[in-house]
């Protein structure tokens, strides 16, 4: 059930459209529509922005570089153990 409101105000033209958008899904409300339509592009604008994709040669020379890599050094070990001390995320 949902606990959050939300206030807005909007242009009528939009606010028609966007009524007769919901009534042509056979939503129920307006509501309804727009809670649908905010879920949707945040799980999208979400999915873009926590995720990357790159080609498969990319990735395998980055497996690559990975397999590669040397033991950290002091001062990269120096700069893990004062993040963690000043709590960066």
């Amino acid at each position: 059930m949902a606990t959050a409101r939300l206030d807005i105000r909007l242009d009528e033209e939009i606010k028609a459209k966007a009524e007769k958008a919901s009534a042509l899904l056979g939503l129920k409300s307006l509501t309804e529509y727009v809670v649908r339509l905010m879920d949707e592009d945040a799980t999208q604008v979400i999915a873009e922005y926590e995720s990357i994709t790159v080609e498969a040669n990319v990735f395998d020379q980055f497996m690559a570089a990975c397999d590669d890599a040397k033991s950290p050094n002091k001062a990269l070990l120096d700069a893990t153990s004062f993040t963690k001390l000043a709590e960066f995320k």
